[in-house]
């Protein structure tokens, strides 16, 4: 077993941690906040008489991460350590693993749903634990599942139950929470703290050593000047006013912000919306098309003008042979007469976007003249992750030596990447084989990624917490954090403004730790008490959800109704599923779902589109149920719901106005039996 050794700031913020306290350590990316979870965990085993340590993360890959590099080493040879996830089998035998183990590091989901279910076998109460390690635990707050979890233990607390585990925290930016001022800022922090039901710890008679080990980079913003001329966005824009006008015939009051912003898109999106609750298919198609434009206008600001064209000419192959009614019509004719003009202007280099020639020359300096350089570039999507690794492909790139990858989160779809495609591309970067990542938000928290010389936002738009994770990347000596933006946008806006509020926040915390004891208790366990009356008046609403068939589910494109409330039941807590053997006459099936990992209990089948015609809606996919029970698995957000007091919309289920009860395989197999001879 290594031996722990802290540094002198590490050893400052484990103290209290150390002596039982529930803390929230808070130290910078790279700062090491691991590595001193690790040792707190080490002295709590040693001193705890049947401790049981859980260690959350809100990634997968940071399981086996946290698992490999920190806690097996220092703590393997001597405790029984297990890491669960949604990747292994242990992940529904939960209970039985804690039992087994002395440490487990685990997805808070594993824990939540092991918290939540009824099976007593399978069942784990917070107090078997003695020790729960939070990572990233500025995540606890709103309907994340991190405070779901805390949600228990501050009610456990106020109830007066004796077995709680000790808490830790871990963050390098708890945030302002959106702040604009030092008191709500303190409020945002306080709320945190009162959620973990903890202090906030930092390095404060070491902060030079600190300040040593984890050095700030170089903040440099790389300015633009405005594109003087853009053909091809003019041609997207005046296509988009044909709509307008198309539209005016059955709106005339339509208002919309600016063309081309994230403030018109914001204004489509409620415009379909309110199409499809007043089942106006003009206003609600016309609005979804325009959307699509307007993605493209916002593709055109920061990727190549190609890239944007591919997005669009995308989006309508999937509509080719969908029209249903005359909108349909128009709005495919209206792009069929403007493809080969705007194909056109795409591909006139004399009006490219000056972005990408700044982003060129940020990383030409860094990497040309035979430098031995490592960076990251930021990007808002998996989409623009693509498109710039594509541009970085050419032989300009090449002959500086970029080796370039894509790095994004795992999850359902082509477009992503499975856990071990993740760790392969990581450890390609640290042996020197890749020295340019691309990536999205995925590669700003948590991640073993090394020093990086050159870190480069493009096209982001995001807060103080995900810019002090980002900038945390660029820890070699002399490195560079690049934005590179117009002058004047809200790219550069939104970078002050984060560096404004990290400062906030940081005075904020200052603030909190200066508070006696016994005023921050009482501030904490007034807003725990404020919380647990919001957690009850929820409980109610929910009782009072509509039970039974007077919802119905109607296909958001055509309208058609197609369900209703009481087919809808809840699988594993994760799949809403239609389990109605007439259902079936609505959908179609269209190529399969792959997903880059299997499951135990279930596997995806085929894709679900409405029938009705030429509608084609997709709905969600089948998946097939302990290999007998061959269900649709369905996205609420497909769907309109038609209720006594009107047609609404919901992004989530969590949001459907009525009870979903949960699948009981057993019953579904006795009520069935004739429908499914033939899987059995």
């Amino acid at each position: 077993m290594e031996e722990m050794k802290l540094r002198r700031y590490q050893e400052e913020v484990v103290e209290r941690a150390v002596s039982g306290e529930n803390v929230i350590i808070w130290l910078p990316t790279g700062g090491g906040k691991t590595r001193a979870a690790v040792y707190v965990a080490k002295k709590h085993l040693e001193t705890t008489p049947r401790a049981k340590v859980v260690v959350l993360v809100n990634k997968v890959h940071l399981v086996t991460q946290h698992y490999t590099k920190e806690f097996d080493p220092h703590l393997g040879r001597r405790y029984k350590l297990m890491q669960v996830s949604g990747d292994c089998d242990e992940k529904d035998f939960f209970a039985d693993a804690l039992k087994r183990s002395d440490l487990i590091i685990c997805t808070a989901q594993i824990l939540e749903n092991a918290l939540a279910t009824a099976d007593e076998d399978k069942r784990v109460e917070l107090g078997d634990i003695s020790l729960l390690i939070i990572d990233e635990c500025h995540d606890t707050h709103k309907e994340t599942v991190y405070n779901k979890i805390m949600r228990r233990y501050v009610g456990m607390k106020h109830r007066g139950e004796a077995r709680l585990p000790q808490i830790l925290g871990l963050t390098a930016s708890p945030g302002s929470g959106g702040a604009k001022t030092p008191e709500k800022a303190e409020e945002h922090v306080l709320e945190i703290c009162a959620n973990l039901d903890s202090a906030i710890v930092s390095a404060e008679e070491h902060a030079s050593e600190l300040a040593e080990m984890v050095p700030k980079p170089v903040t440099r913003f790389d300015i633009v000047d405005e594109r003087p001329e853009d053909p091809f966005g003019d041609h997207l824009s005046a296509t988009m006013l044909e709509i307008h006008d198309y539209m005016l015939t059955r709106t005339p009051d339509l208002s919309l912000r600016a063309i081309g912003t994230q403030d018109y898109e914001a204004d489509v999106v409620l415009l379909e919306e309110k199409g499809v609750k007043q089942g106006n298919r003009l206003l609600a198609q016309c609005a979804l098309h325009l959307r699509q434009y307007n993605n493209a206008l916002l593709i055109n600001q920061t990727l190549r003008m190609v890239d944007a064209y591919e997005s669009l000419d995308d989006f309508y192959r999937t509509k080719e042979g969908t029209d249903i009614d005359d909108t349909d019509r128009f709005l495919l004719r209206l792009f069929r007469n403007n493809r080969a003009t705007l194909k056109r202007l795409a591909a006139d280099v004399l009006f490219e976007n000056p972005k990408m020639e700044k982003l060129q020359t940020v990383l030409l300096d860094q990497f040309g003249d035979g430098k031995s350089s490592r960076g990251i570039v930021f990007s808002r999507t998996r989409f623009s992750t693509r498109c710039l690794y594509d541009w970085v492909g050419s032989d300009l790139f090449w002959k500086a030596n970029i080796k370039a990858a894509i790095l994004t989160g795992a999850g359902n779809g082509n477009s992503t990447m499975s856990t071990s495609q993740q760790k392969d591309t990581i450890r390609n970067f640290r042996e020197g084989a890749i020295n340019l990542l691309i990536s999205t938000s995925v590669a700003e928290e948590g991640l073993d990624i090394p020093e990086c010389n050159l870190v480069v936002r493009y096209g982001l738009l995001t807060n103080e917490i995900a810019q002090e994770q980002a900038s945390g990347r660029a820890r070699a000596r002399n490195s560079v954090y690049s934005v590179v933006a117009e002058q004047g946008s809200r790219e550069m806006h939104r970078e002050l403004t984060n560096t404004f509020l990290g400062k906030l926040t940081a005075k904020a915390i200052r603030r909190i730790q200066e508070m006696p004891r016994q005023e921050f208790r009482e501030k904490i366990a007034e807003i725990q008490k404020d919380s647990i009356k919001c957690v009850q008046l929820r409980l109610e609403e929910k009782k009072n959800r509509k039970e039974g068939d007077d919802i119905q589910l109607v296909c958001r494109n055509c309208f058609m109704p197609v369900a209703c409330s009481s087919d809808i039941q809840l699988i594993d807590n994760s799949h809403y599923v239609n389990v109605n053997p007439e259902f079936k006459k609505y959908y179609k099936t269209g190529g399969r779902m792959i997903l880059k990992k299997s499951f135990e209990d279930w596997e995806p089948v085929c894709m679900v589109h409405c029938a009705n015609g030429n509608c084609n809606k997709h709905w969600g996919h089948e998946l097939k149920y302990k290999k007998v029970a061959l269900l649709a698995n369905l996205s609420i957000k497909n769907f309109a719901l038609d209720t006594p007091s009107g047609r609404i919309t919901v992004k989530k289920w969590k949001s459907v106005p009525f009870v979903v009860q949960d699948f009981n395989f057993a019953e579904y197999c006795t009520e069935h039996l004739e429908d499914l001879g033939d899987s059995m």
